[in-house]
């Protein structure tokens, strides 16, 4: 039986993905949920949840599919096909993105989806370096996060944006020059080490500065950036901190995507939401 899931059942998704080597935040559920209270789902047999999926419609155009498991004993069996239309069947005849792991690129391809970009995840231990220059989101008006934010992505992601950057466990800093918002970007505590995202700057010197200055806040511990492999300047300031690839996905559309600026995209927000 498939259902939609709670904000409760997301225990579930996050310790899934964490068992898949995903590794996802702690206090991911919130803002994840807040994205789209309905497009959770889980699949259940005899009382007992044994699949996840998520299809999170951003607005009528446009969602993003993630969280795609099946537990393993129950793999092969056909309920990972019933999740899969659910999802698919709940965001319609909106365009759909998702980050497809290596090996189900295939069946989704049959599934009419297209390859756009490789995305990489790296791994590593940055120092750190504070900034004096860079101020904390919360002395920026919202307004003027949700429109650079929406530039970036192609969308606007409120409801997720603000819950995103009021979570527990994270640290949200930005660049800004006469008012203007020039980027910004987050930490967050994850099951293993911090993971930075979204990182976004109009420059690889402000995506520079405000990587280092969130690194500082890892204390030594494993930090992990995720990277659009396309973006020179982005795998650059990866290989500069002498970060290790540990891990990849293709980004992948049914339907038109849209109109990104992935200049300034020097770190993937998320797998799972886009």
């Amino acid at each position: 039986m498939i259902k939609q899931a709670s904000l409760q059942d997301l225990s579930f998704f996050l310790n899934a993905a964490k068992k898949e080597g995903w590794n996802p935040g702690l206090s991911d559920a919130d803002p994840f949920f807040a994205a789209d209270p309905k497009g959770f789902f889980i699949e259940q047999v005899d009382g007992k949840t044994i699949g996840s999926i998520s299809a999170v419609a951003y607005n009528n155009d446009y969602g993003f599919m993630g969280f795609y498991i099946v537990q393993p004993d129950y793999r092969g069996k056909g309920y990972g096909m019933k999740l899969w239309s659910r999802a698919i069947d709940y965001l319609g005849n909106r365009a759909i993105g998702l980050d497809g792991v290596v090996e189900q690129q295939e069946n989704y391809k049959k599934s009419g989806f297209t390859f756009h970009n490789n995305n990489i995840r790296f791994s590593g231990i940055i120092p750190g370096k504070p900034d004096a220059s860079l101020v904390t989101l919360q002395n920026i008006s919202y307004d003027i996060l949700e429109a650079y934010d929406t530039q970036v992505v192609g969308y606007d992601r409120t409801p997720f944006l603000k819950e995103w950057i009021k979570m527990p466990n994270a640290v949200c800093l930005a660049k800004t020059k006469s008012g203007t918002l020039q980027g910004y970007g987050v930490i967050r505590k994850c099951f293993e080490g911090y993971k930075i995202g979204p990182l976004f700057a109009d420059t690889p010197e402000i995506a520079e500065s405000l990587l280092l200055a969130l690194a500082a806040e890892t204390h030594g511990d494993t930090l992990f950036l995720d990277v659009v492999q396309t973006h020179n300047d982005a795998l650059k300031l990866a290989e500069k901190y002498h970060l290790k690839k540990v891990f990849e996905t293709a980004r992948m559309y049914k339907g038109t995507p849209p109109t990104q600026d992935l200049s300034k995209v020097f770190g993937i927000t998320t797998f799972e939401l886009g």
